[in-house]
């Protein structure tokens, strides 16, 4: 049974993507958090598997579409909820973050037979989606998350463990707003693209 697994953030002003604040605001950095998981979503429901399912720091609301399974985020690092993302799965399973909107049901439909690991670099140093033939927990716990050399270390995990490492495309995450920018710029007919069009910087005083 293939899983695909999305972790995210309830899209709520001064809990998602503070670092757009500056030069917008929080009610508009949440607006864009909310567009980039909306548009994640439809991605991942437009894509073949067997099981869905939303890992969720907060309340689901009007943005998720049908289809999906939620279960909440464990307390602790961020290496320990994806650890308890993956240790929910039986079978392969394929997990990605909300800040990839130009991500595409291409990108996501690898055959997670084909090979023991998939990993999807950031251009931040980090990494956007992590898939595994046979979820271990392991594989990801105490490994360093948000540093420039999160991604170098959990792909070295993966290749110190033995496994045979598939490497996806490097995507830009949005955590600033020149990512933002560049991220609707590679994606101009998404809900990211439109609701970042419609948001006007915040002047500072």
């Amino acid at each position: 049974m293939t899983t695909l697994l999305v972790i995210a953030k309830e899209p709520r002003p001064g809990r998602v993507k503070t670092r757009l604040t500056p030069p917008f605001t929080p009610e508009q950095a949440a607006s864009l958090a909310e567009a980039a998981l909306a548009d994640t979503l439809d991605t991942v429901a437009a894509t073949p598997a067997d099981r869905r399912i939303l890992v969720l720091d907060g309340a689901p609301g009007p943005w998720l579409p049908p289809g999906f399974d939620v279960v909440p985020q464990v307390a602790g690092g961020l290496d320990a909820r994806l650890a308890a993302a993956f240790a929910g799965c039986a079978g392969p399973a394929l997990l990605i973050g909300m800040d990839t909107p130009q991500v595409t049901p291409e990108l996501l439909s690898v055959d997670l037979a084909d090979g023991d690991a998939w990993f999807g670099p950031a251009a931040d140093g980090g990494f956007w989606a992590l898939g595994l033939a046979t979820p271990d927990p392991a594989l990801l716990r105490g490994v360093p998350m948000s540093t420039p050399e999160t991604g170098a270390a959990q792909r070295e995990r993966l290749v110190a463990a033995g496994l045979r490492v598939r490497d996806l495309p490097e995507l830009r995450d949005v955590d600033t707003a020149d990512d933002a920018c560049a991220v609707a710029a590679l994606a101009p007919g998404s809900r990211f693209a439109a609701r970042l069009a419609r948001c006007t910087p915040a002047v500072r005083r």
